[in-house]
């Protein structure tokens, strides 16, 4: 049985790795599986100066010392090497001692992976692998006659220890390594780097370090039919026998050699999976394979390797959540979702009534209990006119001057122009009309009560905003100017898409009811992503640590955003959260 884990210790002067505390160096019996010990030959000897990813032998960072890594301290304990048939037998006459090989592995996790419960298996499981695959490996190369290997050590006996760094990362850190040290700008699934130093004649072989890109190692599990721990295995024997001095790049002899070792090695430790080399052959034949990540934008399902760089998104709904057709995508819809099972919570900040949110929401299985949006969540809504608080409670509402609803409601009567009036839950108008029904039927609000005259309208309930709805040439020709100057300081005009013109209370926003709601909650400003597109988006893009316009949005909205993001129709959304928010 593997031991539990105890505290991860976190380091303070680079905060770059985390590690487990190194078990105690005991010996147990074979059947624990954990520490053994393997007597080898002194005159056992192997390559191991050579990598495959053509680090300069003057620059070869160490996870276990050098100043790239500085602050990785080892997760595991010392192992100590022998044959496992070996028993305790009587004393006899004493015989020339053998000389004990100290296996010093330092399992690592990199600072910015989240505490996975399948990971940190992993690197518990690793504790005994990598011991057990080193051992098979020097007595795999006492007997070879392999051509192409570097044999810069020739005799593992002159050596008291042996030292190995294994780092799990994710697809940006090693992409970082990736470009420092062979100048390739995208991430890979395993990186070599020898530490050893003939020259030197140091008493311990310093291997040197194995990373591995865990966020790679699980696309490549799930398209090669294995567990995300045979595929670290994989990798990690393959990184193993470049740091053994095997070059598969070096010529096809090479690479055909490398090959047959790491099947050898597999195989003789009963682990599943082709070697890498094989495993790359098939993935070219296979056209749904995976392609290398040339940008800064995770893939789906790899969130889980990352931590969120914000506790909260705040994010609009028409243009931004919604796409042309006002519809959320599947895409999107997972991209929440993802974030969400990564404890990142999902604000919505719209220019929409709550029951309407509610119900686009429903659609893709994100409204209720567990998802973004129902009765007893927070929100901002009605362009921050309704902001509801913990427990979905009424923090603040505001109402929109009588006199200037009575104006409104009189002017969509004379012109027959559309007007629909918000009263929290309810929607009301004077008049059926195609575009009310579009309010509705593509824009989900609740559906308009068409009132008898003027006075009842206004005098039916508390009004928050009204809207008028015609084609984005007559609001921006004649509806927007006309009202900027009715309504003076009584009321204000917004636009969150082309062809409707909103009519608010003097001094609202919705980037007043975020803030609102943030001190509601007590969030700092540092703690929240927002997405937006339109004019109404401005302030609470301003307001966030992060502010993404899409690309659809208006000219003065993506102005004042730190980021310009893929629009509406391209899973703006879902770009931004893989792009920015972790």
């Amino acid at each position: 049985m593997i031991p539990r884990f105890s505290t991860l210790l976190r380091t303070s002067s680079f905060p770059m790795a985390r590690v487990l505390p190194r078990a105690s160096p005991v010996p147990l019996s074979p059947a624990t599986n954990t520490i053994a010990f393997i007597r080898l030959p002194s005159h056992l000897g192997f390559a191991s100066n050579a990598n495959r990813f053509g680090v300069s032998p003057s620059r070869k960072p160490s996870l276990s010392g050098g100043s790239e890594f500085q602050g990785l301290r080892p997760l595991g304990g010392r192992v100590w090497a022998s044959q496992r048939e070996y028993r305790k037998v009587r004393r006899r006459a004493a015989k020339s001692k053998e000389k004990e090989l100290e296996l010093n592995v330092s399992i690592c996790i990199e600072e910015d992976l989240p505490d996975d419960p399948e990971l940190l298996s992993i690197a518990e499981m690793l504790r005994l692998n990598v011991p057990m695959s080193m051992k098979l490996s020097f007595d795999g190369l006492k007997d070879s006659e392999y051509k192409t290997r570097d044999t810069a050590i020739n005799d593992i006996g002159g050596f008291e220890s042996v030292e190995l760094s294994v780092l799990l990362c994710n697809d940006e850190f090693i992409r970082k390594l990736n470009k420092e040290w062979r100048d390739e700008d995208h991430a890979t699934d395993v990186l070599s780097m020898s530490q050893h130093a003939p020259e030197l004649k140091l008493p311990i072989l310093m291997l040197g370090d194995i990373i591995i890109s865990v966020e790679t190692a699980a696309r490549q599990a799930e398209e090669r039919g294995h567990t995300l721990l045979d595929e670290i295995r994989i990798l990690m024997v393959h990184g193993l026998l470049h740091l053994f001095g095997f070059d598969h790049e070096l010529s096809e002899d090479a690479e055909a050699e490398m090959e047959k070792e790491e099947e050898l090695l597999l195989k003789s430790l009963g682990w599943k999976g082709k070697g890498l080399i094989h495993s790359a052959y098939d993935a070219e034949n296979n056209a749904n394979s995976h392609k290398e990540n040339t940008d800064d934008r995770k893939k789906e399902g790899s969130l889980r390797f990352y931590k969120p760089k914000f506790n909260y998104i705040f994010c609009d709904m028409d243009g931004t959540l919604l796409n042309s057709k006002s519809q959320i995508t599947s895409a999107n819809a997972r991209a929440l979702k993802e974030a969400m099972s990564r404890g990142v919570k999902v604000v919505i900040a719209t220019g929409k009534a709550r029951p309407a949110v509610i119900s686009i929401l429903k659609m893709v299985d994100l409204a209720g209990k567990d998802g973004i949006v129902s009765e007893f969540s927070p929100g901002v809504f009605l362009q921050g006119l309704l902001v509801y608080g913990r427990q979905g409670r009424e923090i603040f509402r505001r109402n929109l001057d009588p006199d200037v609803c009575k104006e409104a409601c009189l002017y969509s009567w004379e012109n027959k122009v559309p007007l629909i009036a918000f009263t929290k839950d309810r929607c009301l108008t004077l008049f059926d009309h195609p575009l009310v029904d579009s309010l509705h039927t593509v824009y989900h609000e609740p559906k308009a009560e068409i009132m008898p005259s003027v006075e009842n309208l206004v005098a039916a309930d508390e009004i928050q905003k009204m809207i008028f709805l015609d084609t984005a040439e007559g609001v921006s020709t004649t509806l927007r100017p006309y009202w900027s100057e009715a309504t003076g300081d009584r009321a204000t005009v917004v636009q969150a898409v082309p062809d409707m013109l909103e009519i608010v209370p003097h001094g609202t926003s919705k980037g007043i009811g975020v803030k609102m709601l943030l001190d509601h909650l007590g969030i700092t400003a540092k703690e929240i992503m927002a997405i937006g597109d339109g004019e109404n988006d401005i302030e609470m893009l301003e307001l966030a640590s992060l502010g993404i316009a899409l690309s659809n949005g208006s000219e003065k909205t993506k102005a004042v955003a730190n980021v310009i993001g893929a629009s509406n129709d391209e899973d703006g959304v879902a770009d931004a959260i893989y792009r920015h928010a972790f």
